[in-house]
């Protein structure tokens, strides 16, 4: 599998941003996806994730902020990220399981600024 985030970048708290992340080499549609962010220090953490059936889970910190999504026709998964604060500054990662493994993509920087 290939994973490719982007659409990171700097913003201001209370800002927002939509990151999405292209996947290849897979049979898209079949496999849950998720998002993931680590900030500097700190472990990676699990912040949403959506299973190929479309049902969604949410990391506490991120409740009734973020939407996650996913386009099984473009082979794509989508963070909507709204309401941003501080402690959302991070890398943050696409990942699915596949063959046994959590496979990661590039990861892409959000920079929340107070």
């Amino acid at each position: 599998v290939q994973l490719q985030a982007s659409g990171g970048g700097l913003v201001q708290a209370g800002g927002h941003l939509r990151l999405s992340c292209s996947a290849s080499r897979i049979i898209f549609r079949a496999y849950d996806m998720a998002w993931y962010r680590q900030a500097p220090g700190k472990e990676r953490e699990l912040v949403a994730s959506i299973t190929s059936g479309g049902e969604t889970t949410y990391a506490d910190p991120v409740k009734g902020r973020f939407i996650i999504s996913r386009d099984n026709f473009g082979d794509a998964v989508y963070l909507e990220m709204h309401n941003l604060r501080p402690e959302d500054t991070a890398v943050y990662y696409c990942s699915t399981f596949e063959r046994g493994l959590r496979r990661w993509g590039q990861g892409t920087q959000v920079t929340v600024s107070s």
